[in-house]
């Protein structure tokens, strides 16, 4: 399975924000839509940063919490690892794994094509590994 199967079926919605909103701002937002992520984006929906919610709390331990009113850009990710819609599950999984986040944008084009979580990830491998076990049944059986 791919990340365009992925994008497919849950659709490519994200939730953007400027490099100049506020880390308030941005923790509303993750918190009344209850992801742990935001791309931060420039007008041409190129990718600027991954604003995270450890993001936020780290720089509210580092600095206190007068952080909340600078802008995303001072705590956000500057080297955000993409995947595309052609790298399979296992592929987003080793990347996810490796970079040690739990959120991959999708690039397309140079531009924000969607996002995949690793929730997202995690329930497309279970629906893998449970229909390959099907299918070892379905053939022992048979």
């Amino acid at each position: 399975m791919t990340v365009k199967v992925i994008l497919d079926e849950k659709g490519r919605e994200v939730e953007t924000l400027e490099r100049s909103a506020t880390l308030a701002a941005a923790a509303a937002v993750l918190a009344r839509k209850k992801i742990g992520a935001v791309i931060i984006v420039n007008a041409e929906r190129q990718i600027l940063g991954v604003l995270s919610e450890r993001d936020i709390v780290r720089a509210v331990a580092e600095a206190g919490a007068e952080v909340l009113g600078q802008p995303v850009s001072s705590a956000m990710t500057r080297k955000v690892v993409t995947c595309r819609e052609t790298h399979t599950v296992n592929e987003v999984m080793e990347i996810m794994t490796n970079g040690r986040f739990r959120h991959l944008p999708v690039e397309i084009d140079g531009k924000l094509g969607g996002i995949v979580s690793i929730g997202d990830v995690v329930r497309r491998r279970i629906m893998e590994v449970e229909r390959e076990a099907e299918d070892m049944k379905a053939y022992i059986a048979s």
